[in-house]
């Protein structure tokens, strides 16, 4: 996250978690904001771009796909606001503190588009269940179930992306 994103002010709160606690969490949503709504873009841009096997398919799951990470998005954005943060969410902004790998634009075809997204679907998965126990260890068990529901989420569409993919051995 920015040095702009760690130094912003915040707003008063009957919230009764520490301000430092707050302002911890507060980044961290705010990171996980940014990946979340980068790996939304990036679906949608597999959404409409996708060519080949399976077209209507794949257009169709990564419209549900995209769908969730909205959900997801605005959930994570809430939270940020509620702890008395600001919830840094323009796309400029998620571009430039995302984690995520960028999508290359060459990658059109069914099956390496399902690829790059499960990777990407894969590097969020991580870095949310990392950010659970983060917020576990703030003692914000709020935050933390947040992340929890999202990290469900997100291995369950991680899970239908890797079946298009997954061959038995």
């Amino acid at each position: 996250m920015t040095t702009a994103a760690k130094s912003q002010s915040m707003f008063s709160t009957r919230n009764d978690l520490a301000r430092e606690v707050r302002a911890n969490v507060i980044d961290l949503l705010n990171q996980q904001l940014a990946d979340t709504f980068d790996l939304y873009s990036q679906t949608k841009q597999a959404h409409w771009n996708v060519k080949g096997a399976q077209f209507f398919q794949l257009h169709e799951l990564f419209d549900k796909l995209a769908a969730e990470l909205a959900g997801y998005v605005d959930q994570v954005a809430e939270r940020a606001t509620a702890l008395g943060g600001l919830a840094l969410g323009t796309v400029r902004m998620s571009a430039a503190n995302s984690q995520l790998a960028e999508c290359e634009l060459d990658v059109t075809d069914s099956l390496p588009t399902v690829e790059a997204l499960a990777e990407r679907y894969a590097a969020l998965a991580r870095s949310t269940r990392q950010a659970i126990e983060s917020a576990d260890g703030l003692d914000d068990a709020d935050t933390a179930d947040l992340f929890t529901e999202v990290s469900r989420g997100v291995d369950k569409a991680l899970w239908f992306l890797e079946a298009h993919l997954q061959t038995q051995k």
